[in-house]
């Protein structure tokens, strides 16, 4: 499975508004054990994290993830990231690593990122 596109799934999966979108995204990409993790959360399988993404949507109406740079090797990656608001302008960036089991879907994700309390 090509690792890139599993991932591109998965970034994708944060902007698509409807829970249903989400799912049939997380379907293609995430293993139901998955585990996400960030400096403000922990979210441990399909429903944390929808939860998680929905209330994201609703803090950052239209807020998106664009990778900048992706390697991966060993059923592991890294990828650089901006975030971006719903009319394009950057609002963040960061770093994610990320496992991937035997089925080449993810496994874990953990998201690097400054904060307020940083």
């Amino acid at each position: 499975m090509d690792r890139a596109a599993v991932w591109e799934r998965y970034v994708t999966s944060w902007k698509v508004q409807s829970v249903a979108e989400k799912r049939a995204l997380f379907s293609t990409c995430l293993a139901h054990e998955c585990t996400y993790t960030d400096p403000l959360q922990v979210a441990r399988g399909w429903d944390a994290l929808l939860s998680y993404m929905v209330e994201f949507q609703k803090q950052v109406p239209g807020g998106h993830f664009v990778t900048e740079h992706f390697a991966t090797h060993h059923q592991k990656s890294i990828a650089k990231w901006r975030m971006l608001s719903a009319d394009a302008v950057q609002i963040g960036e960061g770093t994610s690593y990320a496992e991937y089991d035997a089925n080449g879907l993810l496994v874990a994700m953990t998201a690097f990122f400054e904060t307020a309390t940083s």
